[in-house]
């Protein structure tokens, strides 16, 4: 895959939100995805505060049957401060090193972050759309801005996720009962068909399974970074 990395480190605040401002027009709110969804790629970090070590995992799983088709991951120093909404920063250098080590692009990315749902419309996920190319949606766990009435309790139930009047991702219960999740566009994807994928992705538990690939992927190649 074609990545452009130009954007994804900068030296202060101020330009790196200049270039969530820029980058952000560049966002495709609509399907242009396969039509049949074959492989889909999680990503994940882990984080060690001690000592700024952050490792990030991509993992690559098919839809039918979820089997594990490759793996990679990056361990290397964060970058950039802590800032609320500058979270891509941090991880974006790592998470785009783990991915163009990938042998075969996806057809989907799967962030552990948000797209749309964030106070510039540009997330995560949006960050890693648009300097990738690849459709892509953000899936958080927790809230980051926006507001909601609480989805029915069983499993598809949503509810729309707006901030200022406008819908910036859905509120998607994926198992009956269970917390539910953050779902917003992140890019080349409608809101229904990344609501529709999620689902998909979570045939037993809350999260995605990409994400549970990625995230245990994660720490666990932290913790052999931090034992060396």
């Amino acid at each position: 895959m074609d990545i452009v990395t130009a954007h994804d480190r900068p030296n202060t605040v101020a330009e790196a939100i200049e270039i969530q401002e820029t980058l952000r027009g560049l966002v495709e709110l609509e399907d242009r995805c396969p039509q049949e969804i074959v492989t889909v790629t999680g990503l994940d970090v882990a984080y060690d505060e001690e000592s700024d070590l952050i490792a990030a995992a991509a993992v690559t799983l098919e839809t039918a049957g979820f089997r594990v088709v490759e793996k990679r991951t990056m361990v290397s120093e964060v970058s950039f401060p802590y800032e609320p909404g500058l979270f891509a920063f941090r991880e974006l250098p790592s998470l785009l090193d783990a991915l163009r080590a990938l042998d075969h692009t996806p057809d989907l990315l799967i962030c552990d972050g948000h797209g749309l749902a964030h106070p510039r419309r540009f997330g995560l996920a949006c960050h890693v759309g648009v300097v990738t190319g690849l459709p892509t949606v953000g899936v958080g766990k927790t809230r980051f801005i926006g507001e909601y009435a609480e989805p029915g309790r069983e499993r598809g139930a949503r509810t729309p996720l707006t901030d200022g009047g406008e819908v910036v991702g859905a509120v998607l219960r994926t198992q009956d009962g269970v917390k539910p999740l953050y779902v917003s566009v992140g890019h080349k994807i409608s809101l229904d068909n990344a609501c529709r994928q999620v689902l998909r992705l979570c045939p037993a538990f809350r999260q995605p399974e990409t994400t549970r690939h990625a995230d245990r992927l994660a720490r666990d190649t932290l913790k052999e970074a931090l034992a060396r």
